[in-house]
């Protein structure tokens, strides 16, 4: 019978400090906000992410410039609708960058890789769906702070209205973010491909609200407006605009907001459902994916 033989070729074990789940956890978040900005990639990744920053802020100095020479209030844009009115430019942010984060992995089967390390999936779906988060936060936080700065640099009066309305749009937008991150996400981890998750997330988005709209604009035509507000339950940025409106006292950016106090408690019930039910669907994505 042979034997076998060890051989000391010379690799050195490592003594250092282990940083643990933690410092992974920080490291996926890290990178995948990077990448949601096209950071530590090629030029041509950063155009479309940044390009898209460039449009959402120009309403917003805009508008604080004519208020500047107008002094009108009514020039100023409302803080809470700011993301209902460009939602198509931000529905693009999430279609182009959604993929980046979540199909890049699955198409270049590299996923078993990161399981090899101590994180979890669970730990592997979190860190994506707070960076994928974070970056629609900055892409709509950026110019709804340049509106309440250029006011106050401006001198627009009752300001402390103005912070409060402030303050209030900033959860807004968190919840925003945190609802069109969990779509993005869904859609763009079964589509490996990256053209088709670009064009699955669009589809998502131009379809709901096509129905809603239509839906609402029929209902309002045989003055059912208790329907009109409660069809847009059914696309995420009418979804969270009922949720501003009715439990944060916003004033309404939609075409319907279902009726208070039940309509709010539902949509903020319905967001949370969406959140949770996207994260259990990439942990079981995810899952299958790091064991194939």
């Amino acid at each position: 019978m042979s034997t076998s033989t060890i051989h000391d070729i010379g690799y050195r074990h490592y003594e250092g400090r282990r940083l643990g789940r933690a410092y992974v956890m920080r490291s996926l978040y890290v990178h995948n906000l990077r990448a949601a900005y096209g950071l530590g990639r090629p030029a041509r990744a950063k155009v479309m992410p940044f390009l898209l920053v460039a449009i959402m802020l120009l309403p917003a100095a805009g508008s604080v410039a004519v208020y500047a020479i107008s002094k009108e209030a009514d020039t100023l844009l409302r803080y809470s609708s700011y993301a209902p009115t460009l939602q198509v430019i931000i529905a693009i942010f999430v279609a182009t960058q959604a993929p980046v984060l979540a199909s890049r992995e699955l198409r270049f089967h590299v996923v078993p890789m990161y399981f090899s390390r101590p994180v979890g999936h669970l730990d592997f779906v979190l860190a994506k769906q707070a960076a994928m988060a974070t970056a629609l936060l900055a892409l709509m936080a950026a110019p709804v702070t340049v509106l309440y700065v250029g006011g106050l640099v401006t001198r627009i009066p009752h300001s402390g209205q103005h912070l409060q309305d402030y303050l209030t749009s900033l959860l807004g937008c968190v919840l925003f973010a945190l609802v069109l991150a969990a779509i993005g996400l869904v859609v763009a981890a079964f589509t490996p491909r990256r053209g088709f998750g670009v064009a699955a997330v669009i589809a998502i988005f131009m379809f709901t609200s096509t129905f809603v709209l239509t839906v609402q604009g029929l209902a309002e035509m045989r003055t059912n407006y208790s329907l009109a507000g409660w069809a847009g339950l059914f696309t995420p940025f009418n979804l969270v605009d009922i949720v501003q409106v009715r439990l944060l006292g916003a004033k309404s950016s939609s075409v319907g907001i279902a009726p208070a106090p039940l309509g709010g408690v539902l949509a903020l019930a319905l967001c949370a459902a969406l959140i949770a039910g996207a994260t259990a669907i990439l942990y079981r994505r995810y899952r299958k994916a790091g064991l194939s």
